[in-house]
């Protein structure tokens, strides 16, 4: 689903992505931890092409963003991009829009679905994340894990193969974690690949196939736990 190799990124004179090496299979949850200022967003945002790598390559399903360094023309991009879902550390909901109106924004617009096809996708969506009494709420009405929902929910709703968390339960009641867990558990059991960076190493062993350590810009040698 995701293969990166050799990403460097420079800001300034500062190293922060020293030739990473990541590949993630159809399904796998992987887990990346370490410390503050050690790469983890960085890299998260060049695999989600917001920010651009110096150097190296990144493909998502079989089709590169970037290779060595030079990115695909901005047609293309939109369309490799439509295979990889990102949810932000603090969900970035719409807040003049329900529930239903975040989650059938982008479908229209980047997929061309018609308003009547978005709303019955959401709808399924939102029955998938036991969320279907909420569809008329704005988010200033929903708790932090709902609100969490409703972003992993308009990620969903462009189908991706792959989705990456940043700091997913740093939002959230520790009592929900579990929840939280449980769900990635079951968009994994679908064949959804995921990458997920957080501090919580509680978590990560709970919901991880793999965990891998970051800091100062590389990769850390060996798993720190497998199932």
């Amino acid at each position: 689903m995701l293969k990166v190799s050799g990403v460097e990124k420079k800001f300034g004179n500062t190293e922060v992505l020293k030739g990473i090496d990541l590949n993630i299979d159809t399904g796998e949850i992987l887990v990346i931890v370490g410390p503050s200022g050690g790469g983890k967003t960085t890299l998260l945002r060049c695999v989600n092409a917001l920010e651009h790598c110096d150097n190296g390559s990144i493909e998502i399903n079989g089709r590169a963003i970037c290779k060595d360094g030079k990115y695909v023309d901005k047609k293309t991009m939109a369309e490799i991009r439509k295979d990889i879902g990102l949810v932000f550390q603090n969900f970035n909901l719409f807040p003049h829009m329900s529930v239903l109106e975040n989650i059938i924004e982008a479908p229209q617009k980047v997929l061309g679905m018609s308003k009547k096809d978005a709303i019955k996708k959401a709808e399924e969506i939102l029955g998938f994340l036991d969320l279907e009494d909420k569809k008329n709420n704005y988010p200033f009405e929903l708790s932090g894990g709902q609100k969490q929902r409703v972003a992993i929910g308009r990620a969903l709703a462009l189908e991706p193969k792959i989705m990456c968390f940043d700091e997913p339960t740093s939002a959230l009641d520790p009592g929900l974690t579990g929840e939280f867990a449980n769900l990635i558990k079951k968009l994994s059991n679908n064949g959804m690949g995921m990458m997920i960076i957080t501090h919580d190493m509680e978590f990560a062993k709970k919901v991880s196939d793999r965990i891998v350590s970051m800091s100062e810009g590389k990769l850390q040698k060996g798993l720190i736990f497998e199932e």
